[in-house]
């Protein structure tokens, strides 16, 4: 993984927006329409080509494909891994999942909340096999191709930890929430492998780390999440990328990617200690939401292992406020001066486009008014800490 040898380097969360032609095919497969492959995949082939490009056009520096062909970040694993399928249980018990301890103490926010997904979460009903690697082919193939032409500093490619798919594929067949986790872990291997040895950085999206302690887990103290279910998710997540450099990997944490209150949010200091066991080289973590932009000075506190990278969001996921690019520097220069101006990549608190919705949490034009925010304020950090070397 590049680090910011000369220049503050950008990058984002992974999901960005997708063409409106390209929404609706996705939404009617999922919903279980007909939809003719070629016309998908020509939809998705042409996407990926034009957000890479965009990126690098905005000024990012590490870009990703957008996430173009996935329904979300976790549940198009439905269509590569056998044993998992739409099922009435698993979408009412998914609904469960998602409340959050802020949404019980704030009933009036909750009843206006849009929900995460069109689409209600299908369950785990079989015994799990990567059973198709076509798709997972196809989109390394369309990364590959439209790096080629944009030729962007590096790319990246994101898949869904062991922990968060328990929480988005409900488990209907294993005995135990530790059976299930074993299992998902060893298919993801599929998936980590090929990203990394197709050249491209992976990103590990890990909520379970964060976000999963207000919803999924709410009933736990915060002393048995990080034991029992944190603990055990970094441990499967080693065990699925053994043998894969740690350069080639990163790891995104999040306390969920909606405007909410966040009042029981787990604070960034009560696990940042168990993520860096994962044996990846740079961290993904919200930094510019309200509930999360202070912990600048508490992670001065916490012993960060010399060889990590740390990608703070700087710029906000959630809201169509337009950061101005002086923010974003000041932000930049806050991590600096905790690790050092070459272990930070300027990034984004979570993705624009983690769902596909008809009716995106930010505007599409806004998306990339925010992420050419975020590479003007990287190149007026850049100058701070570089002086004339990075003009």
């Amino acid at each position: 993984m590049k680090s910011s040898v000369d220049r503050i380097l950008t990058t984002h969360t992974g999901s960005l927006p997708r063409p409106k032609p390209l929404i609706d095919l996705i939404l009617r497969r999922e919903k279980g329409a007909a939809i003719a492959a070629d016309a998908l995949e020509a939809e998705v082939a042409s996407a990926v080509d034009a957000v890479v490009a965009k990126q690098v056009a905005a000024g990012v520096d590490v870009v990703s494909d957008g996430e173009m062909s996935k329904p979300s970040y976790t549940t198009y694993i439905r269509h590569r891994v056998t044993g998992i399928a739409p099922d009435p249980r698993a979408a009412e018990k998914g609904r469960d999942i998602m409340i959050g301890r802020d949404l019980l103490q704030f009933p009036d926010f909750a009843r206006e909340r849009r929900s995460f997904s069109d689409v209600a979460f299908p369950g785990c009903v079989g015994d799990l096999r990567y059973s198709d690697r076509s798709a997972l082919g196809r989109d390394l193939a369309h990364l590959k191709a439209a790096a080629a032409k944009a030729k962007p500093a590096e790319a990246f490619m994101t898949a869904p930890s062991p922990g968060i798919l328990t929480r988005f594929i409900i488990n209907l067949h294993y005995p135990t929430e530790e059976a299930y986790v074993e299992a998902l872990a060893d298919v993801l291997k599929v998936e980590y492998r090929a990203i990394v040895e197709a050249g491209f950085i992976l990103q590990i999206d890990a909520p379970d780390l964060g976000s999963a302690r207000n919803n999924q887990y709410r009933h736990l103290s915060d002393d048995e999440f990080r034991s029992k279910i944190a603990e055990r998710n970094i441990a499967a997540l080693n065990a699925a990328i053994a043998g894969l450099p740690a350069d080639r990997m990163r790891l995104h944490i999040c306390w969920g990617n909606y405007e909410g209150p966040h009042t029981h949010d787990l604070p960034v200091t009560r696990i940042i200690d168990i993520a860096f066991k994962a044996k990846v080289q740079a961290f993904s973590i919200e930094a510019a939401n309200p509930r999360h932009d202070h912990e600048w000075e508490d992670l001065k506190e916490i012993n960060i292992p010399d060889d990590k990278i740390l990608i703070p969001g700087v710029i906000d996921s959630t809201t169509n406020f337009v950061e101005h690019p002086r923010l974003v520097a000041q932000r930049i220069g806050r991590y600096a001066g905790i690790v050092g101006r070459d272990r930070v990549i300027a990034g984004v608190d979570c993705g624009f486009g983690t769902a596909v919705r008809t009716e995106p949490m930010v505007a599409d034009s806004i998306v990339w008014a925010k992420l050419a925010a975020l590479a003007e304020g990287a190149a007026i950090a850049s100058k701070t800490l570089w002086g004339a070397k990075a003009a």
